[in-house]
């Protein structure tokens, strides 16, 4: 591979690296308090194999999922980027710091 080639792959792997930090750096996320936050979540994330009845479409077991993916996600609803009005309506309801707790507990749930 060339010089500049390589050069080239560890600046965008450096950047990308970069920018998953700097999206999950906000807040730093308390396992404990993701916990009991995610407790109401459960009637629908916590259960394997769940389906919601209307529309039918199966709901995601967030356990194990990476942080900075539930960050971005909650974020995205919040915002209305993801089209969930469930979703959305859950996630105006949290703070940062509540989506960070949240985010931290599930990426260490197995």
């Amino acid at each position: 591979m060339k010089r500049s080639s390589m050069l080239l792959l560890a600046l965008l792997v450096a950047g990308t690296a970069g920018s998953v930090q700097a999206q999950t750096a906000g807040a730093q996320g308390d396992a404990a308090a993701g916990k009991k936050k995610f407790y109401t979540c459960t009637g629908c994330h916590g259960i394997a194999g769940y389906r919601n009845a209307y529309p039918d479409y199966p709901v995601p077991k967030l356990a194990g999922q990476n942080e900075g993916y539930i960050v971005n996600a909650m974020n995205a609803y919040k915002a209305g980027e993801r089209k969930h009005p469930t979703m959305r309506a859950q996630a105006e309801s949290l703070s940062a710091q509540d989506v960070a707790d949240i985010a931290t507990y599930l990426s260490n749930v197995k």
